[in-house]
């Protein structure tokens, strides 16, 4: 191979390395800026409230336990969930959603079947005994009855005789008729007693009967069911602990879960006592769910709480809102993470930047620090959860460090004539929130 030839090849090699190591190191360069610079935009602002929520259906069917406590023969303290079907699970109209505890209530119907088997045994004996005094009563009176018979025959036979005989006749023959109608009498009484006596323990088995039903009726609806078709959705309860297998049941609502009408969903969020003064009913709403990185929703705030609450795990006060989704998704379910991002005003044509390039020294006052070497002094606006508006200080397209670069004492520093506003403004600010507190 010739030299020439060579030094060609070689210079061609040469020049392909250095276009390629050229377009590699601007790729890099690319990159490199991508995160230590950004540009100021213009247009459209959005100001927002952002915060995370939880999804729940609009509406519900309440799944509830039996209710004890209005009839006076059932008492029960607790109510605790034995078994329960996973949260989820489809179910059908009919189909078994949870079983609460019948120990209680097993025991206690036992214990008024054994009363009712003595009650009954009790009533045979009374009808025994009350069998065996009426029919020796009844013999009594039919003895009595001849006796009477005879002492009647022996006055009629004495008028033959003396005075003396009919005399004793007339005697016996009256006090015959005494005990008879005695008798009689003690007959009537014992037969009332009887029916007294037999009515009282028919009583006793009635209203043990009753409560036999009661609680055979109530071990029957221990075994809870669904009222129609759908998911199942786990109840909370006031401390907002999902109730599942193990839980008590609360007295006074008795929900042990719930059927979601997944064509209506709502996020109910809260939101600080700081910021829920900007939020208002009708405000639109950017929706993202945790567990469906891929979909964005819509949807509008529809009621704000009145009073602030305390959450568990937390020492500041925040508001109940509650947000409803535009349209339906059967990809939506109860429970899943929300991101909502409340669009609590809107800004035309303004300039903003991210938040993280403005920086504020101990003096308060926030500058920017430009590709050009400038350290700005900027006049701020409204801010959301990313941007912040510029008022005063930088114009649209300007490029501007994310950080404050490593030779910021060179830059040159411009814009000083806005911190009187900056200061007035702050001034005017303190003012007014002395104002209101």
């Amino acid at each position: 191979m010739s030299v020439k030839k060579t030094i060609k090849i070689t210079g061609i090699i040469f020049a392909v390395t250095s276009i390629a190591l050229f377009i590699f190191n601007r790729i890099l360069t690319k990159e490199d800026l991508s995160g230590l610079f950004a540009e100021a935009q213009s247009g459209r602002f959005e100001i927002t409230v952002l915060t995370t929520g939880e999804l729940e259906a609009e509406n519900s069917i309440d799944i509830k336990g039996p209710e004890i406590g209005r009839s006076r023969n059932v008492r029960s303290t607790n109510l605790k969930i034995a078994d329960m079907v996973p949260e989820g699970t489809e179910v059908k109209e009919g189909d078994f959603v949870a079983s609460l505890d019948k120990t209680e209530f097993e025991n206690t119907l036992r214990d008024v079947e054994e009363n009712l088997t003595k009650q009954y045994a009790n009533l045979e004996m009374v009808l025994i005994d009350t069998s065996l005094t009426m029919n020796n009563l009844r013999d009594q009176i039919t003895n009595q009855i001849h006796i009477v018979n005879e002492a009647e025959i022996k006055v009629r036979n004495s008028q033959y005789e003396t005075p003396t005989t009919q005399r004793q006749a007339e005697i016996s023959y009256d006090k015959a008729k005494r005990d008879l109608d005695q008798l009689r009498r003690s007959y009537v009484l014992s037969e009332a007693q009887t029916k007294i006596r037999v009515r009282n323990q028919k009583i006793r088995i009635d209203r043990l009967e009753e409560r036999a039903k009661e609680y055979r009726d109530l071990i029957r609806a221990l075994t809870i069911t669904a009222p129609s078709p759908g998911m199942i959705t786990y109840k909370k309860d006031r401390l907002g602990r999902k109730i599942k297998a193990g839980s008590n049941i609360d007295s006074h609502d008795r929900t042990v879960a719930t059927l979601p009408d997944l064509s209506s969903m709502l996020s109910r969020v809260y939101v600080s006592e700081i910021e829920v003064s900007k939020v208002k009913p009708g405000q639109s709403v950017h929706i993202t769910i945790d567990a469906l990185p891929d979909k964005s929703f819509s949807g509008k705030v529809i009621t704000i709480a009145n009073i602030g609450e305390v959450l568990t795990n937390s020492d500041s006060k925040v508001f109940e809102v509650l947000i409803l989704l535009d349209g339906s998704d059967l990809s939506l379910r109860p429970s899943m993470t929300t991101t909502n991002k409340i669009i609590v005003n809107t800004l035309d044509n303004v300039t903003y930047i991210p938040k993280e390039c403005v920086h504020t020294g101990a003096d308060g006052i926030p500058v920017v620090y430009t590709r050009n070497k400038v350290k700005q002094v900027v006049v701020l606006g409204e801010m959301n959860d990313k941007d912040v508006v510029i008022e005063k200080g930088i114009d649209p397209g300007t490029v501007l460090y994310v950080e404050i670069p490593a030779k910021a004492n060179n830059f040159r520093i411009s814009g000083e004539e806005l911190i009187d506003i900056i200061q007035e403004r702050a001034n005017t600010d303190r003012t007014m929130y002395s104002a209101n507190f």
